[in-house]
């Protein structure tokens, strides 16, 4: 497959006074972080509220204003409506991290204040789901306690501009859990399509390119960068399949070429979107950790999609996540334990990795 362009890089490639939060308070008063868990480690019981949260933000009615034909039905809708309506300034960027790392806080906290789920946004550390064997048995595809697996094979499209994933093993619409069985539960899409089209969850899963990048050697690559340019850059890696990095080693692991999880643009209609990116939140941490003090504040990248020679991000970047939560800028977001405003930026990970 080498030079052989990904869909999300061929399809970036073919596109052509912010209020901020205030400070977080200081003292006895201050919120306690809520503590992000792996989801194997999660009690049953545990497992069973978010799911439930879930499927309560996904039958919540919208708040977009309608336009005709909206397909922006649901709350859930409003967040995957903002993805695909930011799709082309939010990839390959300075600011992905940090646009990714806001959106997934606005969304445990529409889950905690929209749905009652007392709990924090799990992730998936994905390293312990490979070699490839392993993939389709990780507990995040479980059919009772997960989201549950794969679609059947279906074939892709011989005319299609974008080669297939390699590796893929489905494509058709999820037959077991949550999710399974519901033929509109995605209201958006493919691609940037916002009018109503109903479809069922599809998955495609590629073990294979989920083991060549999500394994522990590339998240250590990925750790061992010497600064933000470098580390965001290996994360989202470069515009083929051959050059991916963790962001795609998720985004293709689970969806494919006909999954949700595989399209640029509707990827957040996977609920498993949230924990793969709650856990390359993780990483990023990780790695801010390694040099804490230096690292709140390092930041870079371009401001337009890859655009690597021209002008920089900077703390003073505006991030929106439309009609779910406040404008703020990329420096409020730089600590997830600032406990700022509303509690957006107010949480911590019960394990990080390290640079071995």
């Amino acid at each position: 497959m080498a030079g052989k362009l990904s869909f999300w890089a061929a399809a970036l490639l073919l596109a052509t006074f912010v209020t901020a939060a205030p400070p977080p308070p200081r003292g006895p008063n201050r919120p306690k972080p809520l503590i992000r868990k792996e989801w194997r480690t999660l009690k049953p019981h545990e497992k069973r509220d978010y799911l439930k949260a879930v499927k309560c933000i996904l039958a919540k009615p919208a708040l977009t204003p309608p336009f005709p034909d909206s397909g922006v039905i649901s709350r859930y809708d409003d967040l995957v409506y903002t993805h695909i309506e930011q799709t082309m300034s939010i990839h390959f960027t300075g600011h992905f991290l940090p646009w990714h790392r806001y959106y997934t806080a606005i969304y445990e906290r529409m889950l905690r204040d929209e749905c009652g789920y007392k709990g924090a946004q799990p992730y998936w550390d994905w390293t312990l789901d490979t070699p490839a064997s392993n993939f389709v048995n990780s507990p995040v595809f479980d059919a009772i306690t997960g989201f549950g697996g794969n679609g059947p094979l279906e074939p892709t499209d011989p005319n299609s501009p974008f080669p297939p994933v390699p590796g893929r093993t489905g494509g058709g619409c999820v037959t077991s859990g949550p999710f399974a069985g519901i033929p509109n539960l995605v209201h958006l899409g493919p691609f940037n399509g916002v009018t109503y089209n109903p479809q069922c969850l599809k998955r495609d899963l590629s073990p294979y390119f989920a083991a060549r990048y999500l394994a522990m050697n590339q998240t250590q690559l990925t750790l061992s960068q010497p600064d933000f340019g470098w580390f965001a850059r290996i994360v989202e890696g470069g515009p083929d399949y051959e050059l991916s990095g963790v962001h795609g080693g998720g985004h293709y692991g689970v969806g494919g070429s006909l999954g949700q999880m595989g399209d640029l643009y509707t990827s957040p209609a996977d609920p498993i979107f949230w924990l793969h990116h709650a856990n390359l939140d993780r990483v990023w941490w990780s790695w801010q950790k390694l040099d804490l003090q230096a690292r709140l504040t390092d930041i870079s990248g371009p401001e337009n999609l890859m655009d690597y020679g021209g002008t920089n991000v900077t703390l003073a970047y505006p991030l929106s996540v439309g009609v779910s939560g406040p404008d703020v800028t990329v420096g409020n977001v730089m600590d997830i334990k600032g406990c700022g405003a509303g509690g957006v930026m107010c949480y911590d990970y019960d394990q990080l990795y390290t640079l071995l």
